[in-house]
C-alpha cells in the first residue's frame, strides 16, 4: 500500500497500488521505447514479436513471441495466453513513441474507473520538424470500418481480451484484430480519452483523397473477405444481419411524363459544368429524359452558363433554390419533389461526365430487369485531361446481391453513379449534408430492397485540384468519419428493430 497525501475528516487515506500491464509490441518499435517502458514499474513483461534483432531478449523484462501472423485470430490466441496481468498494452504500428507523463497511469485509472474493455486516446505527430495534435473520435456502435484508427497505442483489460476470443465463431486469417474489437464492443465499453497520451513520428503521408480508396483495391481482395466474413459473425451476434428478402416494387403504381432525370447540383463549377450537360444531352435511349440543375446561388459565371443551356433545350430545367441553407442532399431533395422529375433519378456529380452515350439506358434497364430501387455503376478516376490515375476504376465488387447491404455497414460507400426509383427517394428523403448523403440514403435503401449494380465503367471522376476531399486536415476527417459511423449506428439501431 502507498501512502495517499491527503486526510479526510481526521483519517489517513490509503490508495492501493495501481494496477500491472503487460505490454506487446508488434513491431519493433524502436530501443528507445523499449527502454522507457522497462523503466516503468507499471510494465511487469514486454513481448516483440519477430523482432529484427533478436539481442532484444537480452533487454530486461522482454521476451521474443514468433508470430507467423500477427492478424490472425490463432495469433490473438498466443497474445492472450501471456496475459496474465489485469491489463495488455499493445503498439500495433512500426513507429517510435514517446509516452506522456504518467500515461500508463490515466489509461490504468481510466481502465479502473469505467470498467471499458478497450482504450485509445489522441496523440501528437511530428512531421517536418514540427508537432501536430492528431486527435481521434468516439467509438459508437456504427464504428464498423475496418481501418478505424484507435492510433498506435490501444489498451486492453485482459479479461475482456481473453472473453472475447473465446467467443470467436470463425477462424480469422487476417480479421484477428477486427474481429477482437467487435467481439469486446458487444460486451465492454471501447473508450476514447480525449487527450493526448503520446507522440509519435509521423512515417508516411498520405493525402486523404487516396486513402479513401484503400478498402477497394484488387490487391486486399483477400483481406477484404475477411474482414466481410468477420462483420457478418458480429451483425448476426448483435442481431442486424439481413437476411435476403427484398420487398417487390411495382413501377406501374405512378405515372410520370419523363422516364428518367439526371439530377446535377452545383455551385461554382464553371469550369466543368458544360462538360457534364453535354455527356448528358448526347445519352441514347429509347425513353423520354431530362436534366434538373439545382444551382445552390453560384458567384462565378455558372449560373449564366446553365442558364443559356437551359434556355436553347427544353429538357433541362434550371433551378435556383430560394432557401441558403441546402447542402448536397438538400439540393437532391429539391431536385427529386420537382413536378418534372422522372420515375428514376440518376446521379452525375457537376465536376464529372458520363463514360458513353449508352449510361442512361444501361441503369433503367437494370432497374427494369432486376427490380430494384437503387442502381449503382462503376466508375474510374481520372485527371481532368480524362487520363486514367490511381487507384483508376472503382468497381465495389465486394458487394453481392445476398450480402451486399450487409457488408455495405463495413465499408465506407457504396459506389457511383447512383441512380434511384423516385417514389422511394421521395419517401425517404436524403440528409441535408454535403458529405455521406448519398451513403446514408443508400443503407436505408438495402434495409427494404434490392440495390443493382453495373461493373462496366459508367461515369468519369475527374480529381483536380478543387475537388472536395483531394487532401483534407485531420478535423476534417474525422468530422467525415464520425458522420459515417453515426449513419451506420442509425441504420444498425433500424435493423435490430425489424426482429
Amino acid at each position: 500500500m502507498s501512502l495517499y497525501n491527503n486526510i479526510k475528516k481526521g483519517k489517513i487515506i490509503y490508495q492501493k497500488e495501481p494496477a500491472k500491464v503487460i505490454a506487446y509490441l508488434l513491431f519493433d518499435g524502436s530501443k528507445q521505447f523499449i527502454k522507457l517502458l522497462q523503466k516503468s514499474e507499471l510494465i511487469s513483461k514486454i513481448f516483440v514479436v519477430n523482432p529484427k534483432d533478436n539481442n532484444i531478449a537480452e533487454f530486461d523484462k522482454c521476451e521474443i513471441l514468433n508470430i507467423e501472423n500477427i492478424n490472425s485470430s490463432d495469433a490473438i490466441r498466443k497474445f492472450a495466453e501471456q496475459m496474465n496481468e489485469k491489463y495488455a498494452l499493445f503498439l500495433s504500428q512500426e513507429i517510435d513513441i514517446e509516452l506522456g507523463y504518467l500515461s500508463l497511469n490515466r489509461f490504468i485509472n481510466l481502465a479502473d474507473d469505467t470498467g471499458a474493455g478497450m482504450l485509445y486516446s489522441d496523440y501528437k505527430i511530428t512531421r517536418n520538424g514540427k508537432e501536430i495534435n492528431y486527435p481521434v473520435i468516439d467509438y459508437q456502435k456504427g464504428s464498423l470500418r475496418d481501418d478505424f484508427n484507435f492510433g498506435a497505442l490501444q489498451f486492453y483489460r485482459s479479461s475482456a481480451f481473453k472473453v472475447s476470443i473465446k467467443n470467436f465463431e470463425n477462424e480469422y486469417k487476417f480479421a484477428g484484430f477486427y474481429m477482437l474489437r467487435l467481439k469486446i464492443s458487444q460486451t465492454f465499453h471501447i473508450l476514447r480519452i480525449p487527450e493526448i497520451l503520446y507522440k509519435t513520428e509521423e512515417v508516411k503521408i498520405r493525402k486523404s483523397g487516396e486513402k479513401i480508396f484503400d478498402y477497394v483495391s484488387s490487391e486486399n481482395r483477400q483481406i477484404q473477405i475477411d474482414m466481410e466474413k468477420a462483420v457478418i459473425e458480429h451483425l448476426k451476434n448483435i442481431n442486424a444481419y439481413l437476411i435476403p428478402d427484398f420487398e417487390e416494387i411495382i413501377f406501374g403504381e405512378h405515372n410520370f411524363y419523363f422516364e428518367a432525370s439526371v439530377i446535377i447540383p452545383v455551385r461554382n463549377r464553371k469550369k466543368t459544368i458544360s462538360d457534364a450537360i453535354e455527356s448528358v444531352l448526347s445519352q441514347k435511349t429509347n425513353f423520354k429524359f431530362n436534366i434538373i440543375i439545382i444551382d445552390n446561388h453560384s458567384t462565378d459565371n455558372t449560373t449564366k452558363i446553365v442558364a443559356k443551356y437551359a434556355m436553347n433545350d427544353k429538357r433541362i430545367i434550371h433551378i435556383i433554390p430560394e432557401r441558403n441553407d441546402l447542402g448536397i442532399g438538400g439540393c437532391w431533395n429539391m431536385g427529386v419533389h420537382h413536378k418534372n422529375c422522372g420515375r428514376f433519378a440518376v446521379q452525375l456529380d457537376s465536376d464529372d461526365i458520363y463514360s458513353n452515350k449508352n449510361v442512361l439506358q444501361q441503369i433503367i434497364d437494370v432497374f427494369r430487369n432486376e427490380n430494384c430501387a437503387m442502381v449503382v455503376g462503376t466508375y474510374k478516376l481520372t485527371n481532368f485531361e480524362l487520363e486514367e490515375i490511381p487507384p483508376g476504376i472503382i468497381d465495389h465488387k465486394e458487394w453481392t446481391k445476398n450480402n451486399g447491404r450487409n457488408n455495405a455497414l463495413r465499408i465506407n460507400g457504396l459506389g457511383a453513379p447512383r441512380a434511384f426509383y423516385t417514389p422511394i427517394l421521395r419517401e425517404i428523403n436524403i440528409p441535408n449534408t454535403s458529405y455521406g448523403e448519398d451513403y446514408a440514403v443508400g443503407l436505408n435503401i438495402s434495409r427494404r430492397y434490392r440495390i443493382g449494380r453495373i461493373y462496366n465503367v459508367l461515369y468519369l471522376c475527374r480529381r483536380w485540384e478543387d475537388n472536395s476531399d483531394a487532401d483534407l486536415d485531420i478535423n476534417k476527417q474525422n468530422a467525415n468519419n464520425f458522420y459515417k459511423d453515426t449513419i451506420r449506428t442509425f441504420e444498425i439501431m433500424a435493423r435490430q428493430k425489424l426482429k
